[in-house]
């Protein structure tokens, strides 16, 4: 055997390894409404930052966030914050901030404050606290008012690591490597130091003591008998000294200073030893017979077993129960025995009643009352009241209820006695039937007692796996007590005369725990019955008993006194705690006094060991007490693949899991899995050597030390202790470390046992913790090797451990087996350990792995077996090594041959990257290291001459757009698809969820490895374009470092390159597009403005006339429809599709260059008065659509109002198909003209080449359009019931259903959405021929007979608002202004069309008139339209889209399915595709239509926050979507439709519009006074008094537990000092404190403190000692007593300001949140909306002119504007809100004001004369 010194054993630490940098890291939490995570866990580290983001489902909502995480001053000194306790019951309101400048480097940004209530219009918003506190912290939120009665809707909680050093020392979580000793087998303290030095010496940085305390009778370790007295066994018995805590501290502080050790002990909470003296005095402190009554049937079963159990080992029930029991006869015959005795205890009788007393009482009262009716309550509601005292027979019911259900008239009884004594008997019968059932349910709690009793005797003496005991004694019962006892009484009914009298205040329960209970639920509370305690469920510790703290400490103050003492004493000498029992201790007394340890111990590290079978319980635990550690034991794995199973799972990331964010990203916070502290052996469980092999102790080891994760064991597993070492019976002392003569039994030395081999694997376990090798990789080689590998994230080293484990027993002589090679890339750096156990005399018996023979226990020591000793050799070369014989290289992989791997031994070697791979990992990390913004792949000087349309390329380029441009095609991933598209977007969208999850098994991440194809795809489909050529050859040296890479890494290092790639060029394409709004959802919808619009051969736009300058012509593209089924070709490019998206995708994102060429491409293929429906280019088009022309005519219009000027309208249009006589080129205005003049004129003309070579299936007559004007109304009209030439075009196919040739919706006549089109392009066209922009005033029809009738566009107009409502509007209740009542279906809507050939189809509910409200709002009635808008929102509002017909029509099929071959017309071949499906781009138009009356309505506000509300989902869609789109249309409630397109134009052009309208309402006038005014606010001086406020916060269970509350100035206890201006003091009585000792008050809080708190508890206002004398004498008067727990009723206080009257609010109870966000409402009076916006403190100021601020923003301003008295802000805010008009208004309001004041002077003036 090689022995090692500790020089020699000291493992060298990593020279080349890069430390660990110091990360500021930034994790986002997104907040979701309804989300309750309690069971969901966040870990952090100090110093970490956490930002709490608004998830999309908060959209629209004004959200408070809190937190009981202490937000204290930034510039309160570091001494004063130590002075701040932690209250978990006390909740900080957080500030909202926006990111507004990002830095270059991405290390610092500027924010913007946006107050503490935040109207949610977008994700970016965050609360941001720096975490530099350790524990467990809670936060919730709550929406529309800081103290919203509602309740949260939404918490959870994060956990901040705490930091542990020793000895100057910082030890990482992962490095700690924890010895439990059992301090009773320690021995007297003076001998602590050399027995604790053996833990030293072996490497461990931690010790784990069980309690220090006195012990009970019994000697367990964890039976306390005194918790504030050290155990008397510490004492030197040579010196006779008594140990005190004051020694035990210093001997723990020598560890802590010299052997840079950790000490930890365990505190226990639930139980305490019978012995215990302090239980005679506080009886109330358990669960005794007295206080808990409802414990007495089970406390006299107990009884009667243990009676029994004494006469059995008595011998008095022998010969058939001897006093051994060790068959399974002898067992069965107890249960024959014990049976009868439990049939005589009739325990049935303490839940049964007295049936003829309650029958004569029931008598007695029906003799005196009048019957009741014959309805009577059902008579099962009747049930019996037990007894509280569980007295015999004592049990009762409600009288009242029983006379309700009996005592009835009865049609049989003809006297009244006669009916008397029937119903008695009625009555007694259901009380016979009600005993019968307690005694059939208490029949079978006894059965299963007996069950469980005879299963407990099977284990404890018959099974081989149990303890084999025989003797039936005192020691050792038949079945273990559930009660003391503490007389010995002889008869039963001595025993319940002693347990129901005043002594059974001494009959207590024990404590255990409940094989698979809830662990959240006490089972000795009075809720669960003793149900535990009577099916004797319970494995039950007799020598303690349970303590009983109730809900708060008030319920038992001793007791919560005791308790926190001793933990705080424990917390006082110890680095941590171990909650012992944690998952039976009732969680709100753990969280007090975990609470209170870490007041005195901040720093404090609490592991704890949880059986609750379930890993939510588990986060449950570990958020609510802020558990660091959970032991995990590695000695429960049942084989080599599972024990590999638990070391991957508890620690580590997969080895080549994608990179951390570098300190610039912000990443979302990923749920975790407690940390572990995982243990070879617990002290709980037998030693493995019997229940594994002796061999298998050092493999294990090794395993274990090799997790990512903190480690352990227990001590006697390194000195090969074949036994348990018992934590009750174990008496014996530890060996110490040999330091001089002692003998060999009663000392160790580091060749003894494993201790050496656990030296070099502590050593091992620390440094990969210290440096940083957090990546884990297990590989099964065979059944019983395993291999594990510790990566580096960095440097990308490696440590390979190789263990051979030995569950089951070698052959004693056995040899080395066959393995397959150990494979790895990358180059050998040494081999760094080889161990083996073996025994001493392999040599002379040939036999190494001889098992052990009969182990003979030391008396006084505990010993183990010294007949093997482990081999342990370091750093060998491999031709000196004894496990592998050859190294060789295979290119870039290193294979090393195995010379002998043997049972029970292990190999570790050390790998370092080849000299290639190390090249390529640093080019690559100075690269990752750089922010992308500062452009570390010189992408830039590439990237600033591209047009749009060239990162249409880059970014997105859908399968078929990309076989057009390369003839290639998307990239196809074998096992996955294909990608969406073949730009970064396409494998940035596949990675996400992969990079997430860390799932490196993905079929990409094959597919990487395999090979470099995807890397070259990536740079070489650019090549072909001479544009972008520079950035193909930019992505080739970007991504030639990751081929050069070990294969194993390069999906984590291309994910990060692409990341970086990806964000280089996505920031380059905004910057040619100009987002109107900030925020990432708008930025989302912008970029579909690129995804949309490519440059085809297939798809061209019709040629611009050579006399237009438009730019390169590299620059224009044609837009496709939605991807992916209008990509190329004739089917790309839609007239409709295009203009209803242009404002949105082109106008708004300032791409008019794109506009301008579709407006002017269509115009030139316009033809009988229309524009294409099908463009294909403009020589094929197809004229069958009646709304394209309309929209195109509305996109003129909105080009014009964006640009500010009407050039547009001279533009020259090279015309294809001119008039007749007409010249080829024309302006743009002679094109709208020639639109118009047919339309007036009317026309009717056959398509084209009619027939089957243009459509395959309509019908003959289909082809036929018609199009005119409507000489009586104005509206546009045209169409058949054969075709459909609006946006609702299905045209029917199916054969086999009979819709071939058939519309599904013709929707002829005239349609509501054209009609206000037209009305809004006549109206335009008035005003611009009035303006001098437009040269025709009007339009001409000419008749047959050569007249002409005229119509000025003015004309037009008011013929059209004037019939209009007369024509639409169906009103709530019938009336004679309806046309056709009864084809009326819903009232209060809005008709779809007018006129059409089948009249019922006019009036069916659908989704057009919302848009035909937000082109052309004039038209609409405000008080109809919102009625009808109402109906939409009820009936057709979805969660993205708008359904496109009522739910209740005939017609409605809310499932699209193109594929449908049935014979159902309704649906065959998707026939219902406008019939039911809710379409997105409709949406827009819906909340445009809302915004447009809302102000009319009087609901602004409210409408807002409602319009953002339903956009919520839009944003979590195009967050999530691969296509980065929003979708065509979805299935009904939003279902997912495979036939829709993936992205839309018109949906996402749409919706944001909807997302700009509320700031485009805004006059630009208005926006740039309100800016100026607000600016001018910005600093308004506070007036008020200066003063120290503290407010002390208890959360409704806090109060319930009642905790003392104690405030004084400069106290720390529930305390904190924050200054702040306040206008006025608290609304509700305050506290006032003499701060004249107090030192100077630190400078204003940034954070204010909790305003969410109970109405009725007093706000503590300290007034500075040099305010006004006489005013604070004034307030003394006032002053409340210090009570926190009376109700609020008292006056308020008013400085400067009269206050409001305060509303006083019952505390908040527990409510049940809706797990989908509540519908927005829209409908809601203005009164209410700003009654929640007034609410708000103060916003920063917004500059509205560069589109920052929002309406909600200005209506706080406003509000905030009038309460500071500041009128010229509020009315310019008034003026900004109300629109223009809005100023007669306000005059009419002053007006009234003041003639309300005239009025009441006058009406004063008159009383008083009146007196005289």
């Amino acid at each position: 055997m090689t022995i090692l010194s500790e020089g020699d054993m000291e493992l060298r630490p990593d020279e080349e390894a890069p430390a660990q940098e110091k990360r500021s890291d930034v994790r986002r939490l997104e907040l979701n409404h309804g989300e309750h995570q309690d069971s969901t866990l966040y870990r952090f580290d100090k110093g970490c930052n956490i930002r709490f983001s608004p998830g999309p489902s908060l959209m629209g909502r004004k959200v408070y966030l809190y937190t009981n995480y202490i937000v204290i001053d930034k510039a309160l000194p570091a001494e004063k914050t130590d002075l701040i306790e932690f209250d978990r019951n006390q909740y900080y309101l957080l500030e909202w901030c926006r990111t507004t400048v990002e830095s270059n480097s991405g290390e610092a940004s500027l924010t913007e404050n946006l107050g503490t209530g935040l109207l949610v219009t977008d994700t970016d918003a965050f609360c941001e606290l720096r975490l530099e506190r350790a524990g467990s912290f809670h936060y919730y939120f709550v929406y529309d008012s800081p103290e919203s009665r509602v309740g949260p809707q939404g918490s959870g909680w994060f956990a901040v690591n705490p930091t542990l050093s020793a000895g100057g020392c910082e030890l990482p979580l992962d490095g700690l490597m924890c010895q439990t000793v059992l301090t009773k087998c320690l021995g007297p303290l003076a001998r602590w130091e050399r027995t604790l030095r053996v833990a030293h010496e072996s490497g461990y940085n931690m010790i784990h003591f069980t309690p220090v305390q006195e012990l009970g009778a019994s000697r367990s370790s964890y039976s306390i008998a005194d918790q504030m007295k050290l155990n008397p066994r510490f004492n030197d018995p040579s010196t006779g000294r008594t140990a005190t805590f004051a020694d035990l501290e210093k001997l723990i502080s020598k560890m802590h200073n010299d052997w840079k050790m950790l000490g930890i002990c365990d505190v226990v909470l639930n139980h305490t030893a019978n012995e215990t003296p302090w239980l005679a005095d506080h009886p109330e402190a358990t669960y005794n017979c007295a206080e808990c009554p409802h414990l007495r049937p089970a406390a006299l079963l107990d009884a009667a077993l243990a009676r029994f159990s004494a006469r059995v080992g008595t011998g008095l029930l022998a010969p058939a129960i001897p006093a051994e029991v060790c068959t399974h006869e002898q067992v069965q015959a107890v249960r024959q025995a014990f049976e009868p005795e439990v049939a005589g205890l009739r325990l049935h009788e303490m839940y049964s009643c007295d049936v003829e007393q309650l029958h004569r009482r029931f008598l007695q009262v029906a003799a005196s009352r009048v019957p009741g009716a014959s309805s009577a309550p059902s008579a099962s509601e009747l049930r019996l009241e037990l007894d509280p005292l569980r007295r015999r027979l004592a049990a009762t019911v409600d009288m009242e209820l029983a006379q309700q259900i009996y005592n009835v008239y009865r049609s049989d009884c003809q006297e009244e006695e006669e009916r008397v004594v029937r119903c008695g008997a009625a009555f007694k019968a259901r009380l016979e039937e009600l005993n019968s059932a307690a005694l059939t349910a208490m029949q079978d709690h006894l059965r299963n007692a007996l069950d469980n009793c005879l299963a407990g005797m099977q284990y404890e003496r018959l099974q081989s796996d149990g303890p084999r005991v025989r003797e039936v004694s005192v020691r050792h019962p038949l079945v273990p007590c559930y009660f003391t006892l503490p007389e010995k009484l002889d008869d039963i009914a001595e025993v319940e005369a002693y347990i129901y009298g005043d002594m059974g205040r001494l009959v207590m329960a024990h404590n255990g725990w409940v094989m698979g209970a809830d662990p959240l639920q006490d089972f000795a509370a009075k809720s669960q019955d003793a149900r535990v305690y009577l099916r004797r469920e319970l494995v039950a510790w007799g020598d303690s008993v349970k303590l009983r703290f109730g809900a708060r400490p008030a319920d038992s103050p001793w007791l919560w006194a005791h308790m926190r003492d001793y933990v705080q004493l424990t917390a006082t000498l110890f680095d941590g705690l171990r909650l012992d029992n944690c998952h039976s201790t009732p969680l709100h007394v753990a969280e007090y006094m975990v609470d209170c340890a870490r007041a005195v111990k901040p720093e404090l590290y609490v592991v704890a060991e949880l059986f609750t079978n379930s890993a939510q319980v588990d986060n449950i635990f570990v958020n609510r007490l802020g558990i660091t550690s959970l032991v995990r034991e590695a000695l429960s794995a049942w084989d080599a693949h599972e024990q590999g199973r638990l070391v991957y799972r508890y620690g580590g990331r997969p080895v080549g899991a994608f990179l951390n964010p570098p300190r610039y990203a912000i990443v979302p916070a990923v749920p975790s899995v407690a940390h572990a502290m995982l243990l070879d052996q617990t002290h709980d469980n037998p030693s493995p050597v019997s229940k594994r092999s002796l061999f298998d102790l050092l493999p294990s080891a090794a395993l274990v030390a090799f997790a990512a994760c903190a480690t352990g064991s227990t001590r006697g597993y390194d000195d090969l202790v074949p036994h348990h070492i018992h934590v009750v019976d174990e008496e014996r002392l530890y060996p110490a470390w040999a330091d001089g003569d002692e003998p060999p039994e009663a000392s160790v030395k580091v060749e003894d046992g494993l201790l050496a081999a656990r030296l070099a694997l502590n050593q091992l376990h620390r440094q990969m913790a210290t440096d940083g090798y957090t990546e884990v990789f297990v590989d099964q080689m065979d059944e019983d090797v395993v291999a594990v590998t510790r990566h580096h994230p960095v440097s990308r080293k490696s440590v390979i451990l190789v263990a051979y484990t030995a569950f089951r027993s070698p052959n004693p002589s056995a040899g080395p087996r066959q393995l397959r090679p150990l494979r790895f890339e990358g180059q050998l750096s040494e081999i760094a350990l080889e161990a083996r156990l073996r025994h001493k005399k392999h040599a002379d018996s040939g036999r190494p792995y001889e098992p052990p023979g009969e182990h003979i226990r030391h008396p006084e020591y505990i010993n183990g077996l010294k007949e093997y000793a482990v081999e342990v050799a370091r750093d060998v070369p491999v031709a000196q090594s004894r496990v592998f014989a050859v190294e060789r290289r295979e290119g870039a992989h290193t294979v090393l041959e195995w010379r002998a791997l043997e049972p029970g031994s292990i190999a570790v070697v050390r790998v370092a990257p080849a000299g290639p791979h190390a090249a390529a990992l640093a080019t690559l990390s100075r690269v990752l290291r750089t922010c992308p913004t500062a452009d570390p792949l010189r992408l830039a000087p590439a990237l600033t001459d591209l047009h749009p349309v060239d990162f249409n390329t880059l970014l997105f380029c859908c399968d078929a757009e990309e076989r057009e441009r390369t003839s290639g095609g998307t990239y196809e991933v074998p096992g996955h698809g294909a990608l969406v598209y073949a730009g970064l977007q396409g494998i940035v969208s596949s990675l996400e969820p992969i990079v997430r999850s860390d799932s490196l098994g993905h079929a990409i991440c094959d597919n990487l490895r395999a090979g470099d194809w995807l890397l070259e795809y990536q740079w070489r489909r650019l090549e072909s374009s001479a544009r972008l050529a520079l950035v193909a050859e930019r992505y080739r040296e970007a991504l030639r470092p990751v081929t050069q890479l070990p294969r194993f890494l390069i999906p984590a290092y291309f994910a990060a390159v692409v990341n970086v790639l990806y964000t280089t060029v996505q920031t380059a394409a905004l910057a040619k597009l100009r987002v109107p709004l900030t925020g990432s959802f708008a930025r989302n919808l912008a970029l579909t403005s690129l995804q949309l619009t490519a440059q085809l051969k297939s798809a061209p736009l019709p040629a611009l006339s050579p006399r237009l300058v438009l730019g390169e012509a590299s620059e224009i593209g044609s837009m496709s429809a939605g991807l992916p089924h209008f990509t190329v070709g004739y089917m790309r490019c839609w007239g409709r599709d295009t203009f209803i998206a242009l404002r949105g995708l082109y106008l708004l994102t300032g791409r008019h260059t794109a506009a301008r060429s579709h407006i002017l491409g269509f115009a030139a293929c316009l033809r009988h008065g229309l524009i294409p429906n099908l463009l294909d280019g403009g020589r094929n088009a197809r004229y069958n659509c009646r709304d394209a022309v309309w929209w195109w005519l509305y996109s003129i219009q909105q080009y014009c109002d964006a640009q500010q000027c009407t050039t547009l309208l001279a533009d020259p249009v090279a015309r294809l198909f001119p008039a007749e006589g007409a010249p080829s080129e024309q302006p743009l205005h002679d094109v709208m003209q020639e639109a118009l003049d047919t339309h007036f004129q009317g026309l009717v003309f056959r398509e084209r080449n009619a027939g089957r070579q243009i459509d395959a299936h309509m019908s003959d007559r289909g082809f036929n359009v018609q199009i005119g004007v409507d000489p009586e109304t104005g509206f546009p009209f045209g169409g058949n019931e054969a075709n459909c030439g609006t946006w609702m075009d299905k045209m029917g196919s199916s054969e086999a259903a009979g819709t071939r040739g058939r519309p599904a919706t013709p929707r002829d006549g005239s349609a509501i959405e054209l009609v206000a089109l037209s009305y809004s392009t006549v109206t335009w066209l008035a005003a611009q021929h009035r303006a001098g922009r437009y040269p025709y005033p009007g339009v001409a029809r000419r008749h047959r007979d050569g007249t002409l009738t005229a119509w000025t566009f003015a004309q037009w107009a008011e013929r059209i608002r004037r019939s209009f409502e007369r024509h639409f509007w169906i009103p709530p209740v019938p009336s004679a202004a309806d046309a056709r009542p009864d084809l009326v279906h819903r009232r209060a809507i809005y008709k779809d069309s007018h006129g059409a050939s089948q009249p019922w189809a006019d009036y069916q509910l659908r989704c057009n008139f919302p848009v035909a409200m937000a082109v052309a709002p004039d038209l609409f009635d405000p008080k109809h339209a919102w009625m009808a808008l109402d109906n939409v929102e009820r009936l057709l509002l979805g969660p993205l889209g708008v359904k496109t017909l009522d739910p209740a029509d005939w017609a409605y099929r809310g499932d699209y399915d193109n594929s449908n071959d049935s014979t159902d017309p309704s649906v065959a071949h998707g026939f219902n595709y406008h019939q039911g499906p809710e379409w997105l781009w409709p949406l827009g138009f819906y909340l445009r239509a809302r915004l447009a009356f809302a102000h009319h309505n009087g609901a602004h506000a409210r409408t807002l926050a409602a319009v953002y509300s339903t956009l919520g989902p839009h944003v979590a869609e195009i967050r999530d979507s691969p296509w980065r789109g929003l979708p065509e249309l979805t299935n009904a409630g939003g279902a997912f439709c495979r036939d829709s397109c993936r992205t839309q134009a018109w949906s996402s052009a749409c919706v944001l519009e909807a997302l700009y309208e509320p700031y485009e309402c805004v006059p630009p006038r208005r926006r740039a006074s309100l800016r100026r005014l607000v600016a001018r606010r910005r600093r308004a001086p506070p007036r008020s008094i200066q003063g120290v406020l503290s407010t002390v916060v208890y959360s409704d269970r806090y109060f319930r537990y009642g905790l003392p509350l104690r405030i004084r100035p400069g106290a720390k206890e529930h305390h904190v000092p924050l200054v702040e201006d306040r206008r006025w003091p608290p609304r509700i009585s305050a506290v006032l404190l003499n701060l004249t000792s107090r030192e100077p008050v630190p400078p204003r809080a940034l954070y204010l403190p909790l305003r969410r708190r109970r109405r009725d508890l007093p706000p503590v206002f300290g007034l500075p000692h040099d305010y006004d004398a006489q005013l604070l004498g004034a307030y003394r008067s006032r002053c409340l007593e210090v009570n926190y727990r009376q109700a609020s009723g008292f006056m308020s206080v008013a400085v400067g300001r009269p206050t409001r009257r305060p509303r006083l609010r019952p505390p908040l109870s527990d409510f049940t949140i809706e797990k989908t966000p509540p519908r927005p409402e829209f409908a809601l009076a203005e009164s209410e909306s700003l009654a929640s916006s007034r609410s708000s403190v103060a916003y920063s100021p917004i500059d509205l002119e560069e589109g920052e601020g929002t309406l909600y923003e200005a209506s706080t301003v406003a509000y905030e504007a009038v309460e500071a008295g500041d009128a010229s802000v509020a009315d310019a805010a008034d003026f900004y809100l109300e629109g223009g008009d809005d100023i007669q208004r306000t005059a009419v309001r002053v007006i009234a004001a003041l003639s309300g004041a005239v009025y009441a002077t006058a009406l004063l003036a008159f009383y008083f004369l009146s007196l005289t």
